[in-house]
């Protein structure tokens, strides 16, 4: 497979790019920090899959012009993509009322209107290969999470825009899934989850931890390949038994 996946530098994105890599899958990864490291995600990448191609394209998802642009380099470099993984996401905390249209905006941009913009430019693709898997990440906060309205926006509206691709393009051979994780061991639920979730997690989940990041990154594979492709319009939860937040 020729994967293309958003947001890979670090966390969910990096782990599924490298197990794809392992597994013999070319990737093209995005990176939204200019003062990310690529060169050493590419030695990385190349030490463990010497005869994988994998490049990386800087792009903040949430400006169409960037999607387009990277994604037109991306089909000259690797000249189809089976899958892309929508993976790229921010948060802004803070409770409604004192939330920021700048705060609303950012995330809803970056995690919504992001995710559409790169299904849309890689459709045409697909619509041609007569074939294609998109794998969007959402997240348990998609059923409402104090202090989240517009990160629980976001990965709630990823949903119905997964599931209305899977209606429009299935019959092309298109397919359109969400994933959707508890807590996983990650640099984001590290810098952004307070001792009270922390401690509800670890009380209510029914297995009694976080998430291993390949864990994850194995049903974002799985969905994202050919043997999942009866697999269409689903939210599949990734979440240790527990579905609900506080």
């Amino acid at each position: 497979m020729k994967i293309f996946i958003t947001g890979a530098s670090r966390g969910i994105g990096y782990k599924t790019m490298m197990m794809a890599l392992e597994r013999g899958h070319d990737v093209a990864f995005t990176y939204n920090n200019p003062n990310t490291d690529v060169q050493k995600i590419i030695d990385e990448a190349k030490r463990i899959a010497p005869n994988q191609l994998c490049k990386g394209y800087q792009l903040n998802v949430r400006y169409n012009d960037q999607v387009v642009n990277v994604a037109d380099a991306v089909l000259d470099d690797f000249e189809t993509i089976d899958t892309v993984i929508n993976n790229a996401a921010i948060n802004r905390n803070n409770l409604t009322f004192s939330m920021t249209d700048d705060e609303w905006d950012d995330v809803i941009g970056t995690n919504l209107s992001g995710t559409f913009y790169v299904m849309r430019a890689f459709l045409p693709v697909f619509l041609s290969n007569r074939k294609g898997r998109f794998v969007n990440i959402s997240s348990i906060a998609k059923g409402g999470l104090s202090g989240q309205a517009n990160y629980a926006a976001s990965k709630s509206g990823l949903i119905g825009l997964s599931r209305t691709i899977a209606k429009e393009y299935g019959s092309k051979g298109v397919t359109c899934n969400v994933i959707a994780p508890g807590m996983f061991d990650t640099d984001m639920v590290k810098e952004n989850l307070s001792d009270h979730l922390r401690n509800f997690w670890m009380q209510h989940c029914p297995t009694k931890r976080l998430g291993l990041v390949e864990e994850l990154a194995e049903v974002i594979l799985f969905i994202g390949s050919d043997a999942a492709s009866f697999v269409n319009g689903q939210t599949i939860e990734v979440n240790g038994g527990l579905d609900w937040a506080d």
